[in-house]
């Protein structure tokens, strides 16, 4: 009797072991996913076919491919349940990524976008419905004439329900340039990053179970203002709180993209303290992000030594590579409902 009762506790142990599910969300830069057709009242002139840089469809669907590539690399067993992207032209270029290219296997739905930004440039998320529930999704404007700057791409915030019921508020925002140099394009940065911290702060507050995941190229390093003071977020060390943001690239020793020799991690993933509470729900932890450094991504620095992302191009010439940044990711553990 008393072996009896002992194999079935073993049996739960084993059932609440095997009841965690992978979900993998990564994020990319792409490098301007531009089509080669002119959007009305954007500046997208130097990716058209008789343009300098010659953007032709042979090339447009290379990088396609490329893309693709990337995505399915970053997968274990199956793809990622979430990608994040960045620099996507519009509409066009994701139907053609998800439905034209080798990743159309993968049944990838997408919401992005659509921002006042002058290049016609915005940000998108993919996401897998079997393992990611479309709620919602809202577009934040960045009310870019308040400080007489250019405009910008909006942020956006998808809900979502994942497998154990939680629900997941995912933000994807690319943070102004450092167009003109960090200290003159830097208050943008601020001012963008102040509006991001409003609306992470009131899901934190809302939510019962505040699972937050911000994601981006935020054109700033984990160390400076925008990311380490105005969003307070930096590495997760001591006392995690629930309702405080954490970022999972603090502290990386190796960087996402490379400037004149030097690595640094312009491309974040910052999550909130509930997600490292250790929540059966849904929870991750800091050695579970990760920058991906598929060898295929990088080529030799012929200037200044070790290695450098493969870029699309280099100023006005093409290289026929994948991006001038690398990717990121992050894995969670799922209880199933």
């Amino acid at each position: 009797m008393k072996k009896a009762i002992l194999f079935l506790c073993l049996c739960c142990l084993v059932g609440v072991t095997y009841a965690q599910e992978p979900f993998r969300v990564m994020f990319y830069n792409v490098e301007n996913l531009f089509d080669c057709q002119h959007d009305t009242l954007k500046n997208d002139y130097e990716f058209l076919p008789d343009a300098p840089k010659g953007w032709t469809p042979a090339r447009y669907n290379d990088k396609l491919a490329k893309i693709a590539k990337v995505i399915i690399a970053t997968g274990v067993q199956e793809v990622p349940d979430l990608v994040g992207l960045c620099e996507v032209e519009n509409d066009r270029c994701l139907t053609d990524l998800t439905e034209h290219s080798p990743l159309r296997e993968a049944g990838y739905r997408y919401v992005m976008t659509d921002s006042p930004d002058e290049r016609g440039i915005d940000v998108a998320l993919l996401y897998q419905r079997g393992s990611f529930k479309l709620l919602d999704k809202n577009c934040i404007p960045i009310p870019y004439k308040e400080i007489d700057r250019r405009p910008t791409r909006d942020i956006l915030h998808v809900i979502g329900q994942v497998a154990s019921g939680d629900t997941l508020d995912v933000f994807v925002c690319h943070m102004p340039s450092r167009a003109g140099g960090e200290e003159v394009s830097e208050p943008y940065r601020l001012f963008t990053a102040q509006i991001l911290n409003i609306a992470a702060d009131s899901i934190m507050n809302v939510r019962q179970h505040p699972n937050v995941l911000i994601m981006g190229d935020f054109n700033d390093y984990p160390t400076n203002n925008s990311i380490a003071k105005v969003l307070g977020a930096v590495a997760p060390k001591g006392e995690i709180q629930a309702k405080k943001l954490y970022n999972l690239m603090d502290g990386r020793k190796e960087g996402t993209y490379r400037y004149r020799g030097e690595w640094g991690v312009l491309d974040q993933l910052i999550v909130s303290g509930f997600l490292l509470q250790g929540h059966d729900g849904m929870r991750t932890s800091y050695d579970k992000a990760q920058i991906l450094r598929h060898p295929f991504l990088l080529e030799e620095d012929e200037k200044y030594g070790g290695d450098i992302p493969m870029r699309t191009y280099w100023g006005k010439k093409y290289h026929g590579g994948y991006s001038d940044h690398l990717p990121v990711c992050v894995d969670f553990e799922i209880g199933r409902e």
